[in-house]
């Protein structure tokens, strides 16, 4: 299982060759992107942080009850920290499975509970302002890193 927390580029191929497997008759790739908008503000660029070692902790846990619970063969889970701008990649997620229903299944339930409870925060920055928009409602912002609590 190749499970990443890292401020380098993140690479579909390196993730996709790490669940390829000849049981596997799908492999779903999901790239979450940064995008120039949210909420009707134009967005100039994101700026994530996160405690690598917890989330990567926490990203191979939920990537272990994925394959349990959906019967993947194989999961990848990269989240890139720092600035990142707009078209960059933030998320990539890879997973293998048997068929290709398991495959969407496990893959949407897998970026869905990633986004929920891993501890990584992100700052969205437009022209006129900044904020925290994002960060795992289990752990709350008392548990943020100290540069991020209000």
């Amino acid at each position: 299982m190749l499970i990443k927390v890292t401020t380098d580029e993140l690479r579909p191929e390196e993730a996709i060759a790490a669940v390829a497997s000849p049981a596997a008759g799908a492999i779903d790739l999901f790239l979450g992107v940064v995008r120039d908008n949210n909420l009707g503000r134009r967005v100039g660029y994101l700026v994530y942080e996160a405690y690598p070692s917890m989330a990567e902790k926490v990203m191979a846990e939920i990537a272990e009850e994925a394959k349990a619970t959906f019967g993947l063969e194989e999961c990848a889970v990269l989240h890139r920290t720092g600035r990142l701008e707009i078209g960059e990649t933030s998320l990539l997620i890879a997973i293998s499975s048997g068929h290709r229903a398991s495959a969407f299944d496990g893959g949407r339930w897998l970026v869905d509970t990633i986004k929920k409870k891993v501890p990584v925060w992100k700052k969205e920055v437009w022209e006129d302002g900044e904020a925290w928009i994002e960060g795992p409602e289990s752990m709350g912002m008392q548990q943020a890193p100290a540069g991020l609590r209000g």
